[in-house]
């Protein structure tokens, strides 16, 4: 059974989470079938897709399969991690990609819902970035991603807090585009979707990739760069980082020491 179902209708794309019992957790599975579907669709050049959890879902995701990262010992948000390349295929799709959100968008899924290009939401959406509950130290690239997207202050407060904020908050973050009532969520992002598929897919394609440019144009010198590794790879050697991730596999609170 697959995680991610993809559909075509008319010139609108549909990718749908298809995995609640594991509450659309992004497995290497999960996020494997969504830069695949991406591919798929760019290939048949459907000019812009919908990114949604399947009717029913209480969770949009849950974030990061933390039993993987466990498993791999590996950095999770490595540049070939699945999950930064399901976030480069959204960011480099030539169309507008749509997250429509019911439920809880939790860690590495808020990410990947800030990485597309409009977010319409129901008032059951929430939004939490959470790598602090588990010791994990985010990169560098999406740090200023949630940077752009909320200025400085509110990105510190999500990270530091990792606390969740609810839709009427996340209008006015600027997270949601709209926020719609729970039975007219759906057809409110068709209809949105729709608008951008009635225009001109080669400047829309264009346009896109120039917001991708100029959002992206902070040069660091690359002695900062090498701090900024080395500040994360301090923190994915460290005790912390082995408590954070045993503790919420085994549901109990982390005891964390700073070392």
């Amino acid at each position: 059974m697959r995680h991610v179902a993809a559909a075509v209708r008319g010139r609108i794309g549909f990718l749908t989470f298809a995995n609640p019992k594991r509450r659309n957790a992004l497995s290497v599975r999960l996020l494997t079938e969504l830069t695949e579907g991406l591919a798929r669709l760019r290939a048949r050049r459907v000019p812009v897709v919908v990114l949604a959890a399947a009717a029913g879902s209480k969770c949009w995701s849950a974030g990061a399969d933390l039993s993987e990262i466990e498993k791999s010992g590996h950095d999770p948000l490595g540049y070939e991690s699945p999950l930064e390349r399901a976030l480069r295929a959204v960011e480099s799709y030539p169309g507008p990609v749509i997250a429509m959100v019911r439920g809880g968008v939790w860690g590495g899924a808020c990410d990947l819902v800030l990485t597309c290009d409009m977010i319409v939401g129901d008032p059951s959406a929430t939004f939490a970035i959470t790598p602090v509950k588990v010791g994990i130290p985010y990169n560098a690239s999406g740090i200023l991603h949630f940077i752009n997207q909320l200025g400085l202050n509110r990105a510190k407060e999500m990270f530091f807090t990792a606390e969740p904020i609810d839709a009427r908050r996340a209008l006015l973050f600027g997270i949601l585009n709209h926020l719609a009532p729970p039975e007219e969520l759906e057809e409110y992002t068709l209809a949105l979707a729709r608008k951008v598929a009635r225009h001109s897919a080669l400047s829309v394609a264009v346009i896109k990739e120039q917001f991708r440019i100029l959002s992206g144009a902070h040069p660091i010198s690359p002695e900062t760069f090498e701090r900024v590794e080395e500040l994360r790879r301090k923190v994915l050697g460290s005790r912390d980082y082995s408590e954070g991730i045993r503790a919420f596999l085994e549901k109990r609170p982390a005891r964390f020491r700073g070392k």
